[in-house]
């Protein structure tokens, strides 16, 4: 038997929408179902009537959606996974996350099941395993988005009510949470030492990454590490001294985001002494490098340390020789000025006391 109900939804900007849903089935025996979304009630009705009328005469269609039992939050997340235009586009922290939730106690609940609880749940599984808040919002983050997903793409009729729900409780447990500020950087004679252990790995007999090269091409050009193994020779401007970085990091924009990085310091040089045995101007896997760099790290002793916090330690150093936000910005790429200003503007004070004695 086919049925619809209506639902009425208040958006944010006070107008109201109907939704109407139509099933075929009932209870755990749900054969069909589909959605949609009107400005009138009056039109929602006509709309649940006819498809309701289709569903008893013809039956569920053979491409539905929605087939058997209803699937469970793991089968979501790995469709979304296997779609080229959603798990085919995330970047590494969310795959990783995505394969670490199907793999999870909450991936065995049944999608139209997922209550409060088990995100409560989840999450206090996640701390005891000594995860931060901070860790924790991304599987929040990242199991939203499939939830938002499910419905308008592939036929399954769940959405986010229930993570939008758990939001506050889940901060007021502290369980989620922003990350803290890092204004981490290291000292003069922490790159010493790297630069030290780093030169040991070198001389390796398998070893082929110029390790020294790329961590003070990092600190000149304030790229992060999947940028510098992806510059190529053909985006290099001998004139101008400018790279072409190809679709450098943004929220708003993830493809086609190039922009002409000017190479500073030592750059230029580092650069002219790679060999050119590959279209890419350092041909290596990034996790290469940065595993190099933390084994160096941990035999060497330096403590919360990170490659990324050469990045800030690049843009710092512009900003200690006089440069201003803007220009600044034009190296490290960032669209938004406020974040370059309070995450990479860590000054050193040492340095702030020769400049003033120098003028």
């Amino acid at each position: 038997m086919a049925s619809y109900t209506i639902e009425t939804r208040k958006r944010a900007d006070g107008t109201v929408r109907y939704r109407c849903t139509v099933r075929l089935g009932g209870g755990k025996n749900v054969l069909h179902r589909e959605s949609r979304s009107f400005m009138k009630k009056k039109l929602a009705a006509q709309w649940g009537k006819k498809i309701a009328s289709e569903l008893e005469e013809k039956g569920a269609p053979e491409n539905a959606h929605q087939k058997g039992p209803f699937p469970k939050i793991g089968d979501l997340i790995r469709l979304y996974e296997n779609d080229e235009s959603l798990g085919g586009k995330s970047g590494r922290t969310k795959c990783y996350v995505l394969r670490m939730l199907a793999d999870s106690d909450i991936a065995k609940i049944t999608a139209n099941k997922l209550m409060e609880k088990h995100l409560v749940q989840h999450c206090k599984d996640r701390r005891d395993a000594a995860a931060s808040p901070a860790t924790i919002n991304h599987d929040i983050a990242y199991l939203r988005s499939v939830l938002k997903m499910a419905e308008p793409v592939f036929g399954i009729p769940v959405d986010d009510k229930v993570i939008i729900k758990a939001l506050p409780t889940l901060q007021r447990l502290n369980l989620i949470g922003k990350s803290q500020r890092r204004s981490r950087r290291p000292t003069h004679t922490e790159i010493h030492l790297l630069l030290e252990g780093l030169r040991k790995r070198e001389l390796h007999r398998s070893n082929k990454i110029p390790f020294c090269d790329i961590l003070n091409f990092s600190i000149y050009t304030c790229m992060r590490i999947g940028e510098v193994c992806r510059i190529r020779w053909e985006d290099l401007h001998l004139q101008n001294r400018t790279i072409l970085v190809r679709d450098r990091k943004d929220p708003r924009k993830k493809v086609g985001n190039h922009m002409k990085v000017p190479l500073f310091g030592d750059a230029w040089e580092i650069i002219q002494n790679q060999p050119k045995m590959d279209a890419k101007i350092f041909p290596y896997n990034e996790r290469s490098v940065t595993a190099g760099f933390q084994r160096v790290r941990n035999k060497i002793g330096i403590e919360d340390l990170r490659y990324h916090d050469l990045r800030r330690e690049g843009a710092s150093r512009l900003f200690e020789m006089g440069f201003t936000v803007e220009e600044v910005a034009q190296v490290t790429g960032h669209r938004d000025l406020n974040i370059l200003w309070k995450v990479y503007t860590e000054l050193n004070p040492a340095d702030l006391h020769k400049k003033y004695n120098s003028c």
